[in-house]
């Protein structure tokens, strides 16, 4: 003890004394508050982000179970040769599988029910291999579609829309691909519906079909598929490795990668994080002030202590210091109670929700707004790290001002009354 500085030990003893003793209750309620504050303001901040870093890792992995992790076009508008153009890219370490596709928009229409859709033309064996939602309910649907037979296979949630099932009859129709002005009615041709498929993901489940690709190419007149779809063994690395095949593959080829298909949805979420980061951390701020009123009262109530510290020789740093140690301390408190909190919640989130969800009987997450139903939580130590520097550095700097106004203390008037 004797090494450890006088500083230290009166600054724990003056934050103890205020929270043990009956005298200065409106000071200690003052550090309470002030101690709540910081901490509900670190979980917040957690929670918050750990929602988000759910939500874009759910999301994501949905977007990249349907969407191919890199595909490859020529620019003659159709592939001659998609086995060889498969097998350039094969020559890439990376490159574990190769699909060729076909993609076209158009109408569904049912009776008096319409909805816009996708169609992509497929070879379900091939697509099986580059496709991570083709499993159980879903590969046995697509598994379906034979050539030549004007079968589709629908998302679930575009089915319900045009209240069709298996075996039920949609027709699909097409602008036409005549370049004849004299040609402006669509081309219509009748499918029936194989199956359903779901990926968990609304704007798929409720805008995408599929037919072979024969049907699709059938369709666009053409005889060969117009892109390749590649899986690769990561697919974070799909920049970096699309990059390469443009570099690498022989003849003129148009590549791009899943981030660029949906880089305004990933930017905007990116955005949204930091923003949510900036606003909370305001919390955080105006929790961590809160001692800046504690110390000043403190200061106001220890005038007597300061001054017999000064007349025994005690610097005005060292005065200072002592009650910087008192105000950190009670920040370090508020953030170590907020943080633990925060883990807390965020990892037994999806649990907790779920809960109050059945207690009040609601649902908080419409999935035809947020893409997912459930509440989603992924916590990342830097995120927790940052936040409890963050925490930590606004505890700190508003403890410099009361602390520097105690330095200015005259000894003499403070004991002129004692």
């Amino acid at each position: 003890m004797m090494a450890f500085p006088y500083e230290w030990q009166i600054g724990v003893r003056y934050l103890r004394a205020g929270r043990r003793s009956g005298r200065n209750s409106f000071i200690s309620f003052i550090s309470a508050v002030s101690i709540a504050g910081v901490g509900l303001g670190v979980a917040a901040l957690i929670v918050v982000l750990s929602v988000m870093n759910g939500f874009q890792r759910d999301v994501g992995a949905r977007m990249v179970s349907i969407l191919s992790h890199i595909e490859v076009y020529d620019a003659r508008g159709v592939l001659p040769d998609w086995q060889a153009t498969a097998a350039d890219a094969a020559r890439n370490p990376a490159v574990q599988a190769a699909a060729p596709f076909v993609e076209l928009a158009g109408m569904l229409l049912q009776e008096d029910g319409m909805k816009p859709a996708i169609l992509r033309g497929i070879l379900p064996e091939q697509e099986s291999r580059v496709s991570e939602f083709m499993q159980g309910k879903n590969a046995a649907a697509l598994a379906a579609l034979k050539p030549g037979e004007n079968q589709i296979v629908l998302g679930v949630e575009l089915a319900k829309a045009l209240k069709v099932k298996t075996g039920d009859n949609v027709i699909v129709a097409l602008p036409s691909q005549e370049s004849s002005l004299r040609s402006v009615m669509p081309q219509t041709r009748r499918f029936k519906v194989a199956g359903t498929f779901e990926v968990g993901h609304f704007e798929f489940d409720s805008s995408l079909a599929f037919i072979h690709l024969r049907d699709g190419e059938d369709l666009l007149h053409i005889d060969r598929p117009i892109g390749l779809r590649l899986r690769i063994a990561d697919a974070n690395q799909a920049p970096r490795v699309a990059r390469e095949l443009k570099n690498s593959m022989n003849g003129n080829y148009l590549v791009r990668d899943w981030t660029q298909r949906n880089s305004t949805w990933f930017a905007a979420l990116q955005s949204q994080k930091h923003m949510m980061f900036i606003i909370l951390t305001l919390i955080v701020a105006v929790a961590a002030f809160n001692v800046v009123a504690m110390l000043v009262m403190s200061v106001t109530d220890k005038r007597a202590d300061i001054a017999i510290l000064r007349t025994l020789g005690a610097s005005p740093r060292s005065v200072m210091k002592i009650f910087v140690v008192q105000g950190l301390l009670s920040g370090l408190l508020g953030v170590a109670a907020g943080a633990l909190a925060g883990v807390l919640i965020a990892w037994q989130l999806p649990a907790i929700v779920s809960g109050v969800e059945s207690v009040l009987g609601i649902h908080l997450l419409d999935k035809n707004i947020y893409f997912i139903s459930t509440v989603p939580s992924q916590l990342q130590t830097s995120d927790v790290l940052s936040v409890i520097g963050v925490a930590v550095a606004l505890s700190f700097l508003s403890t410099l001002y009361p602390s520097w106004w105690a330095t200015r203390t005259n000894p003499a008037e403070a004991l002129r009354y004692e």
